[in-house]
């Protein structure tokens, strides 16, 4: 067989359909609704630079651990065999735990109501010396435009019950593969109020906490439940104890973009 160089008109059609794939490739890799943007960081920072305060805490914490069926342990064999349970145990200290099957910031849970009114019922004698507040996917079937006011109002609340108590956001872990556009959109959307508050956000979606490689080990895809198994919540547990002690060592970034180590 004789092979024959191509000709200029195949060429040209050879360079146009590689262009297509390119800009194809570029265009999904754009619009894939559950990638987040590839600038925005994990861990919140202040639009103006400078990062959350180090998170300084006892040696034997108290955490109120507030959030959605996540924090409430479904799935789990025990609910006290929940993340926000096993946490207790990893940072040597006490954790009290307020979920709520179900609820988010907009949506009322199964066994209670929305965010905003349980904090209102909160007892202000938890004195948590720690705040993690967690989630949550269940908002995002609501009304989008309707959920930055939400979290604000929920967050305002948290801050007037426990003043001078620090607060962490846990932003929403997926439940299922690939990361949902509304799941995505939350994650962004607590990202950007936690930077506005110079407070420490945790994503487990920019994190890739839950992955193709390790979903059914972190999740019981069971009917019905598609909710941590018992060992996804001693995951999840490991990971924000892994966070928490990783804002206590951070270095402070100021708004020349010098940096200091915190004290020991």
């Amino acid at each position: 067989m004789t092979l024959h160089p191509p000709t200029r008109r195949r060429r040209m059609a050879l360079v146009v359909v590689g262009a297509l794939a390119v800009v194809v490739a570029v265009t999904l890799g754009i619009t894939r609704p559950w990638m987040p943007p590839a600038e925005m960081a994990p861990i919140a920072a202040a639009e103006d630079g400078v990062s959350p305060a180090p998170l300084s805490l006892p040696e034997h914490p108290k955490v109120l651990v507030f959030g959605d069926s996540w924090t409430y342990g479904s799935a789990a064999t025990e609910p006290t065999l929940g993340y926000a349970y096993l946490l207790a145990g990893l940072i040597d200290g006490e954790t009290v735990v307020k979920g709520v099957p179900g609820s988010g910031y907009q949506r009322p849970g199964s066994i209670g109501p929305v965010y905003g009114e349980r904090v209102a019922a909160l007892d202000a004698a938890i004195a948590p010396d720690l705040i993690v507040i967690q989630g949550s996917i269940n908002d995002r079937r609501e009304d989008a435009a309707g959920y930055r006011p939400a979290v604000k109002a929920v967050w305002d609340a948290l801050t007037a019950k426990f003043p001078e108590v620090p607060i962490v956001v846990l932003g929403p872990a997926p439940h299922e593969l690939p990361v949902g556009a509304s799941t995505a959109r939350i994650d962004r959307d607590l990202a950007a109020l936690a930077a506005a508050r110079n407070w420490w956000y945790i994503s487990p979606v920019q994190e890739n906490w839950i992955t193709d490689d390790n979903y059914l080990g972190v999740i019981d895809v069971g009917p019905g439940r598609k909710h941590p198994s018992n060992a996804g919540h001693e995951y999840l547990a490991q990971k924000v104890a892994d966070a928490l002690a990783q804002f206590g060592d951070a270095p402070v970034t100021a708004a020349d973009g010098s940096q200091t180590e915190p004290a020991k």
